[in-house]
């Protein structure tokens, strides 16, 4: 027995130097992890000081840094109407583009007795594809176009099963969603390097951050547009081209309407006109923002916290609630 007690003792001897230098290994390691996790913190934390505070103190003057006028797809209801009141604040002349030829008009009479602004009106329905991008680009022919804002979008009118999206409701999220971006970008974006200044805002969304079972090509759709707007950025910011994404969390707009729970205005789901109030002013600040600073903090958790199967895993279970609550309103 004393043998054994001996031996033990011999082996925990020699065992205790590398012991130490292992705890010292690891100690180094963790203070380089919590510096990391620490100076990331405070980089956050600053973005989001000069994104949602420093930019609504000293916002940028469009007109002269862009150009005289500004294009809004998808822009008379939600988050596109509000854009468009909010750039014709700024002193820009507004292209308006949408399908709805009543609700345009009204529109720009509304924005050019208001603001004394220059309004052109474009009908067309995004869903339709190709043939409508050369009518466009006949309305934007001998104007200064110094932002887009791709807004115009689609989304489910409430969660559903893959195999019971219709074709149209398919075909609708490709040309709406993301051709769109890509096609309205190559007709105004040519000019915007002639003159080495511009800005195009792309709206996407916070769904794009991970897969969304109901809401699959919805989600898909947007974290194409975000992508697709990080390339643009890098292959064009140095060319003095503003190139913003926009990923914001529920606002409550029609398309939200299929549930009380996100469709209702609130603190944390804001009505399109505080949303863009944020978001606007957040251009030439920030390349890559929610828009509002809720969903900042709401999209800080989602990308620095959480892992993608959770995002997905609750993102799931709220789709299943809220397909539910359409199934009880339908059958009352």
């Amino acid at each position: 027995m004393a043998v054994s007690v001996d031996s033990f003792s011999l082996v925990i001897n020699e065992l205790l130097p590398a012991l130490r230098r292992l705890e010292e290994i690891l100690a180094i390691v963790g203070l380089f992890y919590i510096g990391k996790v620490g100076l990331n913190t405070l980089w956050d934390l600053g973005f989001g000081f000069r994104s949602h505070i420093y930019s609504r103190l000293w916002r940028k003057k469009f007109v002269q840094r862009f150009g005289k006028w500004a294009v809004v797809t998808g822009c008379t209801d939600g988050i596109g109407r509000c854009y468009a009141e909010e750039l014709a604040k700024e002193g820009l002349n507004i292209v308006l583009i949408s399908r709805n030829i009543d609700k345009l008009k009204r529109v720009a009479a509304e924005l050019g007795s208001k603001y004394k602004i220059e309004t052109e009106i474009v009908q067309v329905d995004f869903s339709d594809g190709l043939p409508i991008y050369s009518k466009i680009e006949k309305h934007l022919q001998d104007k200064e176009i110094g932002m887009l804002i791709n807004n115009v979008g689609v989304m489910l009118p409430y969660p559903k099963y893959f195999t019971t999206v219709t074709e149209s409701e398919l075909w609708s999220h490709i040309n709406v969603n993301m051709a769109s971006v890509c096609a309205m970008t190559k007709l105004i974006l040519p000019q915007m390097v002639n003159r080495g200044k511009g800005a195009i805002v792309n709206i996407a969304s916070i769904a794009g951050a991970g897969a969304i079972p109901l809401m699959g090509i919805y989600a898909a759709s947007k974290a194409f547009v975000d992508r697709f707007s990080q390339a643009l950025e890098y292959e064009y910011g140095s060319k003095g081209i503003t190139v913003q994404t926009v990923n914001p969390s529920y606002v409550a707009t029609n398309m939200t309407s299929y549930s009380p729970w996100i469709g209702t205005a609130n603190f944390i789901t804001p009505p399109p006109s505080v949303f863009v109030k944020h978001a606007v002013s957040t251009i030439g600040y920030a390349k890559r923002t929610t828009g509002y600073w809720v969903h900042g903090i709401q999209a800080w958790f989602v990308e620095k916290v959480f892992s993608n199967w959770f995002f997905t895993f609750n993102m799931a279970q709220a789709q299943y609630f809220f397909l539910k609550d359409v199934k009880k309103s339908h059958d009352s």
